[in-house]
């Protein structure tokens, strides 16, 4: 199953760094994290459920190429990074 890890930032809403979740593609993935920790959604998803303007997601050390539907494909082995973008001073 495919492995979700999540910056600091992001993590502190769920009980380690990394959840494992099942999915074909990064839309059915998030679908499953947010199923488990719905507080995560919208700080990685606007309100159309397309990725924030702010937030990087990377399937497999590639940056997810379909922000909108998250139609990217997910493998069993898959690795699926999400960063939020930090501002302050």
């Amino acid at each position: 199953m495919p492995t979700v890890f999540f910056t600091n930032q992001l993590a502190r809403f769920i009980d380690a760094p990394t959840v494992t979740v099942s999915g074909s593609t990064l839309a059915k993935a998030l679908e499953n994290v947010f199923a488990d920790h719905p507080q995560l959604k919208g700080y990685i998803l606007d309100d159309q459920g397309a990725i924030r303007r702010h937030v990087a997601v990377f399937v497999d050390g590639v940056q997810a190429r379909d922000r909108d539907k998250l139609s990217d494909a997910v493998t069993e082995e898959s690795e699926i990074h999400i960063f939020q973008a930090l501002s302050g001073g």
